[in-house]
C-alpha cells in the first residue's frame, strides 16, 4: 500500500502522459477521502490503466480530484460521444449537446448536481465537492466536469 505525504492528495495529472501527484492545500478530510478512494485498488496499476486509456482515446488529463473509476467513465463516455474517426457525412455534435449528455450521464450514475463545460477556450474558477472534479482535453476540445453540493430548501426565507 502506497502512502502519500499529508501535503499531497492523490489527484492525478497526465501532462505529456506522465502520471504525477498534484500538491493541494486542501483539508485533511479531503485528503482522507481521496486516500481511501485510491487505496481500494493498487494505485500504480490503476494509474497506469487510466494513462493507457487516456493515450488510446487521445485525451490529456490535466487535473482531477475524482476517483479513478469515475475518471475512466468520464473519458470513455466523452470519447463515445466524439468518435475518433467519424464517418464523412456525419456533422460534428455541438459543444452544448456534448456537455448536456455528459452532465446527464453523471447525474444519473453518481447523483444530481453535476456541471459540465466544453469548449476550445475558456477560463474557470469553480467550487466543487471533494472527489467531484475532472478537467481534460479530448482532440481539440477542453472538458470541465464537476459536482457541487446541493442543499434542499425546506421553507422560504423570511421577508
Amino acid at each position: 500500500m502506497q502512502k502519500y505525504p499529508s501535503s499531497l492528495t492523490p489527484s492525478i495529472t497526465m501532462e505529456e502522459h506522465e502520471p504525477k501527484l498534484i500538491k493541494h492545500n486542501g483539508s485533511k478530510e479531503k485528503n482522507k477521502n481521496m486516500n481511501m478512494n485510491m487505496n481500494m485498488h493498487n494505485p500504480s496499476e490503476s494509474i497506469m490503466r487510466l494513462a493507457s486509456l487516456a493515450i488510446s482515446f487521445n485525451v490529456r488529463l490535466k487535473s482531477s480530484d475524482m476517483p479513478l473509476h469515475m475518471q475512466e467513465h468520464a473519458l470513455s463516455y466523452t470519447r463515445s460521444l466524439i468518435p475518433l474517426h467519424p464517418p464523412p457525412p456525419s456533422p460534428k455534435p455541438s459543444n452544448t449537446l456534448l456537455a448536456r449528455a455528459l452532465k446527464k450521464e453523471f447525474d444519473s450514475k453518481y447523483g444530481l448536481a453535476w456541471h459540465c463545460v466544453i469548449g476550445k477556450s475558456f477560463g474557470s474558477f469553480v467550487s466543487h465537492t471533494a472527489g467531484g472534479f475532472v478537467y481534460f482535453s479530448i482532440d481539440s476540445l477542453s472538458v470541465l466536469l464537476f459536482k457541487t453540493e446541493v442543499h434542499l430548501v425546506t421553507q422560504p426565507p423570511p421577508p
